[in-house]
């Protein structure tokens, strides 16, 4: 992302400070400032200049809350920072992240050898902690497009935007194979078959580019390595149970796969295989991932991954030892990090830790730094802050939220909605809540319920479409409804969560709002469609047969226009399953080719045949 990065006005004056730290192409300036030396003859000639503390900074990466102020960047000599889900400037303006980031920059260019920083960020679905960035639909919905150009398009946008806060590290995408709706990381997932994940790992092309270091180039991450989706009962964090022929065949290729499209890092599991952290598994992530698949980027911890080896809360020396053997090269330390280095110094000079494994990490990272441009354009590019959320890009979500939606049920043809003449009853909790429609990560871990982000509701969708001769009541608990109504249209379903907040263990079904909505429209008499926001399918066999319609929408985020495009046959629906949809809870996990009856099976979605006279 750094080839061409602008200089603005409004920071030339910081340009000119740093301008000591600049790469010069004359002949006397050290090899690693010389743009014109391959990236390895750069990176050798930086490292034998770095002290082991310069090494072990490098290796480090920090919550930016985690810094008392960017000085710390300079003194700890820190090869990276991060911002959490939760962790946003204020004001959260995307000029803001710009200027947060080159402050941090601009610290970290102050170190004696000049190393700039690389910035991580969770863009999962979108530049979503950012406010007024475009959200796109979650993994799970883009699955069910089947559809890799267009996913590749969404990474290509994302790192637009990305690029135009500064940000040049996005810990994404997610290529677990979820194998347990029970999951809270269910939407997270792309599908429950690898060639799912497999496809869609073109989103690394659509961040990186080509190659590292065009115009708005971000590092992309594979995540979580490996088998995060196949926990037993689906329990996040979790212990995949699973030989080695089954983990190689179900979770390993996506990861394979992104390997060989060059992903420039990939993120450990907080999971554990057959009772073995993989944050300390040196087979998997050396010998598999290193050696056999050929891996030369990155490999990141999970967010205090190191720290939770044990199972007890604060990391120990035989923690730190075993991860870094095991092939972590960099360690997401987000407070902590003044005491993981000095433990980690103590080890390395102990003989615990090798120095080779320390320079192979340190390689590794500095690579990536050198082949994202960073030493030539460390600063923001601030060109691409006019893409953030951006018409080009909402239209483009809304493709994605268009072909995303799955149409489950369509008795007597009550969809297509018409247009024209009709009567319409909208209710339903999610029908006019963006953070409910977006889920979580958006603008917060777990997400929020309410006008969290900029965007189209549902609700405000089905309004903009009718024509003028057609009438929308809202109603959130479906009060008010009687059968002059031609339809009603309920939009259920779940509300914003992560990671194992989002676990459900015990009932998979709608919850009492939900349901005492539902039955006041079944009441009336009105042919009802439920349109369902969630990011799994849900526990609904008992409810269906009071349904004329159903829509699976996933979690659409901010473009709900894509929605009503469906409901009123702008777009005839061509989204099929990712999963396979149970008839009960207690069918969990249920995957294709295992024998359980399906309520709907994998790769299920029905179309509209009728030509449609509007």
């Amino acid at each position: 992302m750094r080839v061409g990065r602008s200089i603005t006005l409004g920071v030339l004056a910081a340009a000119l400070t740093v301008s000591a730290h600049a790469p010069a192409l004359a002949g006397n300036q050290p090899a690693y400032k010389d743009a014109r030396r391959p990236v390895s003859v750069r990176v050798a000639d930086l490292m034998k200049r770095m002290t082991l503390d310069d090494k072990l900074g490098q290796m480090m990466q920090a919550e930016r809350l985690g810094v008392k102020s960017p000085a710390d960047v300079t003194t700890g000599r820190l090869g990276s920072l991060l911002s959490g889900g939760s962790s946003q400037p204020t004001p959260n303006t995307p000029a803001t992240w710009a200027d947060m980031y080159d402050g941090f920059q601009k610290a970290a260019l102050a170190t004696p050898l000049g190393i700039p920083l690389i910035y991580g960020v969770d863009a999962v679905h979108g530049h979503n902690g950012v406010y007024g960035a475009t959200v796109f639909p979650h993994n799970i919905g883009l699955g069910a497009s089947r559809d890799p150009k267009l996913v590749e398009k969404i990474g290509r946008a994302t790192a637009e935007e990305v690029s135009g806060t500064g940000i040049d590290w996005d810990f994404a995408p997610c290529l677990c194979v979820a194998r347990n709706d029970r999951w809270g990381r269910t939407y997270e997932s792309f599908g429950e078959v690898p060639q799912l994940a497999t496809e869609m790992t073109s989103i690394i092309t659509g961040l990186q580019g080509r190659s590292l270091g065009g115009p708005a180039s971000v590092l992309a991450t594979a995540k979580h390595y490996v088998g995060d989706g196949g926990t037993t009962g689906g329990v996040n964090e979790g212990n995949t149970q699973l030989s080695e022929q089954e983990l190689r065949a179900i979770h390993l290729p996506p990861f394979k796969e992104a390997v060989k499209r060059g992903v420039g890092s990939v993120m450990v599991s907080y999971s554990s295989w057959n009772d073995v952290k993989l944050h300390a598994n040196k087979y998997l992530v050396t010998d598999v991932l290193k050696k056999e698949l050929g891996f030369d980027g990155i490999v990141v911890s999970d967010y205090n991954g190191v720290d939770k080896i044990d199972g007890q809360t604060g990391f120990t020396p035989d923690e730190v030892e075993a991860s870094i053997n095991a092939g972590i090269d960099m360690v997401m330390v987000p407070y902590d990090w003044q005491k993981f280095i000095d433990t980690l110094r103590t080890l390395v000079q102990d003989g615990r830790v090798p120095m080779s494994r320390i320079d192979d990490a340190n390689r590794r990272i500095l690579t990536k730094k050198f082949q994202l441009g960073l030493f030539e354009h460390p600063l923001t590019d601030r060109r691409y802050l006019g893409t953030i959320g951006s018409q080009e890009h909402r239209n483009l979500a809304r493709q994605a939220v268009r072909e995303s939606q799955v149409l489950l049920k369509n008795e007597h043809n009550v969809l297509p909605l018409d247009k024209s003449r009709n009567k319409i009853f909208v209710a339903g909790k999610n029908a006019d809540d963006l953070g409910n429609q977006a889920g979580g990560w958006t603008v917060g871990w777990q997400g929020t319920s309410g006008p969290v982000i900029p965007g189209t509701t549902i609700r405000q969708g089905i309004e903009k479409t009718v024509k003028p001769s057609s009438t929308v009541t809202f109603s959130k608990d479906g009060s008010g409804i009687d059968k002059s109504y031609d339809v009603a249209v309920a939009v259920v379903g779940e509300t914003p969560y992560a990671e194992t907040k989002g676990d459900r263990p015990g009932d998979m079904g709608l919850d009492a709002t939900d349901l005492a909505t539902l039955q006041k429209l079944h009441d009336s008499g009105v042919p009802t469609v439920v349109v369902l926001v969630s990011g799994r399918p849900l526990d609904i066999t008992k409810q269906l047969p009071d349904w004329a319609g159903l829509i699976e929408s996933w979690l659409p985020g901010s473009e709900g226009q894509g929605v009503a495009d469906v409901l009123f046959g702008d777009y005839n629906p061509t989204g099929k399953l990712p999963v396979t949809w149970m008839r009960s809870a207690d069918q969990q996990p249920i995957n294709v080719g295992d024998g359980k009856p399906a309520l709907f099976p994998f790769g299920y979605g029905l179309r509209y045949h009728q030509r449609f006279p509007w």
